[in-house]
């Protein structure tokens, strides 16, 4: 019966064992399958201490305070209160009843090539558990920011050195005898050497040449006129000098350069009158141009002035230059003119704001420029300048007819060398057109003009 009862406690004793080495290898596989969790059970007899109190707890604590465990491809003890990485293998150690982390095995190598190029990214980080604590982390970027610093100083030094400031600058060209000058006070030595008996030719107008470089600019024009140098030149084109009458009409020009207020105070001054002076008698072409340029700078935009023009026989003035032999230059730059005019009143009538400019569109019904080309026949005098070679002239002159066609098609249809032209200008532009498509331009200039003839032709039918 003993022997018996030896055998049952042999037995016993054999599937025990077996139990807890099954028990121990099934704990070690189940932590290898899940790497993503970095979670421990705790006992419920750990929970509370020998005073009886709940310890607080490492996901009580503030996450700032926890230090983190880098794991290394070895089994290595985690010590108390770190965080371990997620993705990291985490067994029990049963011999020692410590949690124990590493590195989840390489596949094919891959880890560790991932691992090596993200360390090279990083570069030399030191991935001791002990390395960095929160205070230490914030101390870091602390010095990261005062580095910041430093170095923004370092390059505002080196700037400071390659470069000087203007106060020292200023001082430096003193001791030189040269003075870094504004624009204004440059005006006023300028329109003093224009204004100065004391002058010569060369010197008054070399003085003109570089007032008009300045004028251009609003602000500089608004102060040219505050200092009186308007006016100077105005009566500048009273001058006996061709030279003198052609810069100042230059820099007239580029003065009332949409500047509203310098073309008030121009007309007030009598440059209006002047102009047209200037462009109904003989004078040098060159002095004419700048006129007209000065002419054309003045009614842009300013119907008072347009009106004032028709006053005083603009139009009569500017035709007359179609007679004179010579003029021929200032034809398309007439005809340019007329045709921005009547664009001008036109835009603004059927503008979709036109209520918010009543004012202006009531002045510019005042200004009966279209009535007053049609009467003096300026109807041919545009179309006869088709006949010009330039297909530059020929298209704005293409323009202007397309805008007079409205106001001149009866005199149009009847004018037969208009019909040839026109045909003559098609069969031109036809063939122009078609060896701009064969090199491979098929929405050319050629057939833009071939489009402005072919219309006209059309509403002449």
């Amino acid at each position: 019966m003993s022997t018996w009862a030896h055998l049952l406690s042999s037995t016993a004793k054999v599937n025990l064992l077996v139990l807890v080495v099954s028990v121990v290898f099934s704990w070690s596989i189940l932590s290898d399958r899940a790497p993503e969790f970095a979670l421990t059970k705790i006992e419920e007899s750990d929970i509370k201490d020998d005073s009886g109190k709940e310890p607080v707890t490492e996901d009580e604590a503030d996450p700032e305070d926890l230090e983190v465990f880098y794991p290394t491809h070895q089994w290595r003890a985690i010590p108390p209160g770190q965080a371990v990485p997620a993705g990291s293998h985490v067994r029990l150690n049963l011999q020692t009843g410590d949690r124990e982390a590493k590195l989840p095995d390489s596949e094919n190598g891959k880890s560790d090539a991932r691992e090596e190029r993200r360390r090279k990214r990083l570069g030399k980080v030191a991935v001791d558990s002990n390395s960095f604590t929160s205070q230490e982390l914030k101390k870091a970027l602390a010095k990261m920011k005062e580095s910041e610093k430093a170095e923004r100083k370092a390059h505002e030094e080196e700037v400071r050195k390659k470069f000087r400031p203007i106060e020292q600058l200023k001082e430096e060209f003193e001791k030189l005898n040269v003075k870094v000058e504004t624009d204004y006070e440059i005006m006023v030595k300028l329109i003093s050497k224009f204004n100065s008996s004391a002058s010569t030719l060369d010197e008054k107008v070399a003085a003109l040449y570089d007032l008009e470089y300045y004028v251009h600019q609003v602000d500089n024009a608004k102060d040219f006129l505050s200092m009186g140098g308007l006016q100077l030149v105005i009566d500048g084109l009273n001058s006996t000098e061709a030279a003198l009458k052609e810069h100042a009409a230059f820099v007239l020009g580029a003065a009332l350069s949409s500047n509203p207020r310098v073309q008030i105070e121009a007309i007030e001054g009598g440059a209006l009158q002047k102009l047209l002076v200037i462009l109904a008698t003989e004078q040098p072409l060159a002095v004419k141009k700048k006129a007209l340029f000065a002419l054309s700078s003045m009614l842009r935009h300013f119907p008072y002035a347009q009106q004032q023009f028709l006053k005083l026989g603009g139009l009569q003035v500017l035709r007359s230059l179609f007679r004179q032999k010579g003029m021929e230059p200032l034809h398309v730059r007439v005809v340019t003119l007329l045709y921005d005019l009547i664009v001008e009143k036109m835009l603004l009538e059927d503008s979709q704001h036109r209520e918010q400019m009543e004012e202006k569109v009531q002045q510019y019904r005042q200004v009966k420029l279209v009535p007053a080309v049609v009467e003096q026949d300026w109807c041919v005098v545009v179309s006869n300048l088709l006949a010009m070679p330039e297909h530059d002239t020929r298209e704005k002159v293409l323009k202007t007819v397309g805008v007079l066609m409205a106001f001149c098609k009866e005199r149009y249809r009847g004018d037969q060398a208009l019909s040839s032209t026109l045909s003559l200008l098609r069969s031109e532009y036809e063939e122009l057109a078609a060896e701009e498509q064969r090199e491979g331009d098929r929405d050319g200039y050629f057939k833009e003009l071939l489009g402005s003839v072919n219309t006209i032709i059309q509403e002449l039918r």
